[in-house]
């Protein structure tokens, strides 16, 4: 993994517009979340990119402080009937979940090209 620092866009770039990691042009996605093969614009092979749980991890723990933290107070501060709750927190957290995936595994995977982060190997 070759890196050119003049031209490479940061973690967070690469996390919000789904671009390569090295180059910044090409796609860092072929559908929802499955990455494409290799970037088209510079050759970057993705194969070294394995984002596994990390996503659903930071997600987990950004969106259950949020969520949770807004249910404690609406419910000490009005009260309402649960089916207020249901028509509030559903929604939410559907939004926050699935508007936070894409980038957060991209920016994990651009974290991982930063630091050629591979599987760890023992010497013979």
């Amino acid at each position: 993994m070759t890196e050119n620092p003049g031209t490479a866009p940061s973690s967070l770039e690469v996390g919000l517009k789904g671009c390569c990691p090295r180059c910044g042009k090409g796609k860092l996605y072929k559908g929802f979340l499955d990455l494409a093969p290799k970037c088209d614009v510079c050759g970057l092979d993705y194969s070294f990119a394995d984002a596994g749980d990390g996503p659903a991890v930071f997600i987990m723990m950004i969106a259950g402080f949020i969520v949770v933290g807004l249910v404690l107070w609406v419910e000490f501060t009005w009260s309402p009937p649960y089916w207020v709750h249901a028509v509030l927190w559903i929604p939410l957290t559907l939004a926050l979940t699935i508007g936070l995936i894409r980038p957060l595994k991209g920016w994990l995977v651009a974290q991982q090209y930063r630091h050629r982060a591979e599987e760890g190997r023992l010497e013979k």
